[in-house]
């Protein structure tokens, strides 16, 4: 074979080679893509691991939003948070507000409402739970 002949056979050859490769890279993306079988089938048959999951809002935060929900439902103040919980499906906040201002302060009417907040922190319902005078103990204790 003369010597002029076998630069283009290889350059040929090198064409061929690299439009197979493409060929072949374009078909591997026109595929679709799957889950492997084992995970498939564990997916399928209800297996698959549950990640534990973060609340989207922390206690503090909690009880900050049920403060503001009951302020601007009431007009009145929060005075404090006197309890929270952590449900299925969100908080139970309880917050304490004045109700009636007197002199002296401790014959104030403080109110407890009790908010129920979602896990993104809208209010799902809020009550309130009870009303006493500030001066007068708690008789549970």
């Amino acid at each position: 074979m003369p010597p002029e002949e076998r630069p283009r056979e290889e350059g040929q050859r090198e064409e061929r080679h690299d439009e197979e490769r493409h060929r072949e890279e374009r078909s591997r993306e026109e595929r679709p893509r799957t889950r492997p079988r084992a995970e498939r089938d564990r997916h399928e048959q209800g297996h698959e691991r549950e990640r534990p999951r973060r609340p989207a809002l922390d206690a503090r935060d909690a009880a900050r939003r049920a403060a503001r929900h009951v302020e601007g439902l009431t007009g009145r103040a929060a005075e404090g948070v006197t309890s929270l919980e952590r449900g299925k499906d969100g908080w139970v906040i309880g917050i304490e507000v004045v109700e009636t201002r007197r002199i002296p302060d401790s014959t104030d009417i403080l109110a407890e409402y009790q908010v129920e907040l979602d896990d993104s922190g809208e209010l799902a319902s809020y009550r309130r739970t009870e009303r006493h005078y500030r001066g007068r103990g708690d008789d549970r204790a």
